[in-house]
This record gives C-alpha cells, structure tokens and sequence, in this order.
C-alpha cells in the first residue's frame, strides 16, 4: 500500500509494527543539535519541549518513516541512520 503525501493509517503502522518490529533514528556522535532540532520540529510537526523529549527518550517508528527521518537530516549535514528491529532506546 502506497501513501502519497498523508500520514499512515493507524492500524496499517500498528500492523507494520507488529510485523517488522521497531527502527530506531541514531544520530552521529558530534551531530549539530540546533540542526537535528529544526528538522525534527518541520518533519513531526512538534513543539521544542517535545523536540527535546525525542532527543532524550530516542525516535523509534516504522522503517520508512525512520528512514526518511533520517535522510532529511543527513541532507543538512547530520550523521543520522535508522537501525532496523531496535526495540528500546540507549
């Protein structure tokens, strides 16, 4: 199933989740913070305070949209990958 431009439906993420498990986003050790912060505010849609609890708690999701995370933070200069089956946070 293709999504062009919509968010997923819910049980399509859940049932996704459930079939391939968790992707985590890691960033690079010296990743630009203030950078890492825009582009987590433009692509989630969220505040700072939440921004902030993102790059605390971690960023897990479904592989694409940890994928796509991913690379528009390596598109500003951020080392960032998503890690497949990542089902808690270090």
């Amino acid at each position: 199933m293709a999504v062009c431009g919509r968010e997923l439906p819910a049980e399509l993420r859940e049932r996704m989740l459930a079939e391939h498990g968790r992707t985590e986003l890691r960033l690079g050790p010296s990743a630009d913070r203030v950078a890492v912060m825009r582009v987590l505010r433009r692509e989630l849609g969220i505040g700072l305070g939440e921004v902030r609890a993102v790059l605390e708690q971690g960023y897990g999701g479904t592989l694409p949209e940890t994928e796509l995370l991913a690379r528009r933070l390596r598109a500003v200069g951020v080392d960032a990958y998503a890690v497949r089956g990542a089902d808690e946070f270090s």
